[in-house]
């Protein structure tokens, strides 16, 4: 306690005060980022989950697609196909 005494002495009240109310914000803002980093980090997780739920998604229907279509003896949509995995059909057919 001496020492924050002899330390408010030699810089004076208001830069002491200036000093403390500063690491004050300081812990306010640790704790704040602290929570809103880890509400965060749980909606990335959430999205990550989401995009492969929908990934497979994609390929179940493109999958029952392609089996109708052969049970129908219809020819399938190569195009459809090649754009599920992000890829332009490159062949001249």
């Amino acid at each position: 306690m001496k020492e924050i005494f002899e330390f408010i002495a030699d810089v004076g009240f208001p830069i002491s005060a200036a000093i403390a109310a500063g690491w004050v914000v300081f812990l306010a803002m640790k704790f704040i980022l602290a929570s809103v980093l880890s509400a965060v980090q749980g909606l990335s997780d959430t999205i990550v989950r989401l995009d492969s739920r929908i990934k497979t998604m994609n390929h179940d229907i493109l999958r029952a697609d392609i089996l109708v279509s052969q049970a129908l003896g219809l020819r399938p949509d190569l195009s459809r196909i090649t754009r599920l995995d992000g890829i332009t059909d490159a062949r001249k057919d």
